[in-house]
């Protein structure tokens, strides 16, 4: 302990000597002329404050309401075909229904603990989705019921899940945040922030070992961007060259904080370069561009250059979770982005606008979502609990 204290009290010696030259140096060096001085005061003076006129400024600087996603983005938007439009919208829309029907239920008290919606992401994974191919895998946060629905598990047993019934995916006995299904290629749904980029990194690691050209697809939010174990995870992934895509679904406001006031580097496709992985912004409220960066990101990947990072600009018209009122955003904010900048909406602006369905078409489209969901929610209320002795069912003792 003396040696370390000793070696403590010569650095902030020497950090001391230093700082003392650096100034001598600066009163010996030739003073700057006084036109350049005064420029750069005006210059500095001719900047914004810092400090914004009221609380929701800073956050609503970091917001996509000017530019819904992207400004800078590199990623291009293809032109989809009839089939691709009106599959993206019957997924969105499900997704979309599904997650209204759960936040309703919740607050019939149907659903108990936490919930997250997904409601205004839906073209990130949905989008994700129509990149990749059967034997890829997916994982997620505790963000996931878009995730399940969008991956083809069934809206019965997801909602069934969310009620604690026996019919759910985990039996009742996981709720929300821990459904899987390896049919589906689908490995959670997790409670632990940042926990699912190691376990996505494991997977990859796993498809790189047995020689196959799987890609697993790896979902965190901006919040979770800040952990520790992503960076270790980075590190590995690039070594030795992984298969996986990390999809960053920056909502702007991970648990409630905006980015700019919880991360030095609020350009997270950036997050890579110091391990030498690329990365992109993406808009992700267009599922046009989310399907062409993500066709690029799996193509680098299953080509076995690595890992790949895909920042997806995006933006959630809820709460955190049901127990969030977001108070901090506005409700003009929230309502700009609904107008202006909505997934579902840009889908079926341009299929009206194109001619490839009419009104009717589309409303049916929605008629039969909504039954599905309703039948789902049917189902998660009338199904039973789960018998007592599932309790020890599945836990190692």
């Amino acid at each position: 302990m003396l040696a370390i204290w000793v070696m403590g009290c010569l650095a902030a010696r020497e950090a001391l000597r230093e700082r003392s030259m650096a100034v001598a140096n600066r009163k010996t060096r030739p003073a700057k002329s006084s036109v350049s001085a005064k420029s750069a005061r005006r210059d500095v003076a001719a900047k914004p404050a810092a400090k914004p006129a009221d609380k929701h400024a800073a956050m609503r600087a970091a917001t996509p309401a000017a530019t819904p996603a992207a400004k800078g983005s590199v990623a291009p938007v293809l032109a989809f075909s009839r089939e691709q439009e009106l599959a993206a919208y019957r997924q969105m829309l499900l997704i979309r229904r599904f997650e209204e029907k759960a936040g309703q239920m919740y607050g019939m008290g149907l659903i108990g603990g936490f919930c997250h919606l997904y409601i205004g992401q839906e073209a990130v994974v949905v989008g994700m989705q129509m990149a990749i191919k059967a034997g890829d895998q997916v994982i997620t946060g505790y963000r996931d019921h878009g995730h399940m629905l969008a991956i083809g598990m069934d809206a019965k047993g997801v909602l069934a899940e969310l009620t604690g019934r026996r019919g759910g995916y985990s039996k009742g006995k996981g709720g929300s945040m821990h459904m899987f299904s390896v049919e589906k290629g689908f490995f959670g749904g997790h409670g632990i922030v940042g926990a699912q980029v190691s376990l996505g990194t494991g997977i990859a690691f796993a498809n790189r070992y047995r020689g196959n050209d799987n890609v697993c697809l790896a979902y965190f939010g901006d919040g979770a961007a800040n952990q520790g174990q992503v960076y270790e995870s980075f590190n590995m992934a690039e070594l030795w060259k992984l298969p996986v895509v990390y999809v960053i679904e920056n909502n702007r406001y991970a648990m409630g904080t905006a980015v700019t006031r919880a991360s030095a580097q609020a350009d997270f496709s950036k997050r890579g370069v110091s391990f030498n992985i690329p990365g992109a912004k993406v808009d992700g409220m267009d599922v046009r561009a989310v399907m062409a960066a993500g066709d690029k990101a799996v193509r680098w990947c299953r080509e076995g250059n690595g890992p790949y990072i895909l920042e997806m600009m995006t933006y959630r018209y809820r709460g955190h979770s049901m127990s969030d009122p977001a108070k901090y955003r506005s409700r003009e904010e929230v309502e700009k982005v609904r107008t202006e900048h909505d997934p579902i909406e840009q889908v079926r602006a341009r299929l009206l606008a194109r001619k490839m369905a009419s009104e009717d078409e589309l409303r049916k489209i929605d008629g039969d979502i909504r039954k599905v969901v309703n039948e789902a929610a049917e189902f998660a209320t009338d199904n039973k609990e789960p018998d007592p002795s599932e309790l020890w069912t599945d836990v190692v003792r």
